[in-house]
């Protein structure tokens, strides 16, 4: 698989994502359904705490990863689904020390929802992965 950044301004770069990816070659596609801060029971886990639920998000997101073969850097696109925007902001960093880690900068859309499907979650990450 091959990825080209597809970026018209500089300005996404430096909050850790690019305006658009172009995937050639790929042969697997995994589309990944809303991971949000759940126990492998499904029970909530954080209420209250942004930072924490961010974190398992993505502990959860790179679970379902890993079960199809690829990691964080196979995401091409990422989906933040948030019921604070003002707070996740403050606690973005979480999410872009592991997306640089992976050193990936998927095309990413954050939206600001009145909830989530369980009251006291308050993000979930929804992302497209290739390999």
């Amino acid at each position: 698989m091959e990825r080209t950044a597809v970026n018209p301004w500089t300005w996404s770069l430096e909050l850790g994502y690019n305006q658009g990816e172009l995937v050639s070659g790929e042969t697997r596609t995994l589309h990944v359904s809303g991971q949000t801060s759940m126990s492998a029971e499904g029970k909530p886990e954080h209420a209250g705490d942004m930072a924490a639920q961010v974190a398992l998000s993505l502990d959860n997101l790179e679970a379902v990863l890993g079960e199809a073969g690829m990691t964080l850097a196979n995401v091409v696109r990422l989906n933040v689904y948030t019921t604070d925007v003002d707070l996740l902001f403050q606690h973005y960093g979480v999410l872009a020390a592991r997306l640089g880690a992976a050193r990936v900068t998927p095309a990413t859309t954050m939206l600001g929802v009145t909830r989530l499907a369980i009251p006291e979650l308050m993000v979930e990450l929804e992302a497209t992965a290739v390999a």
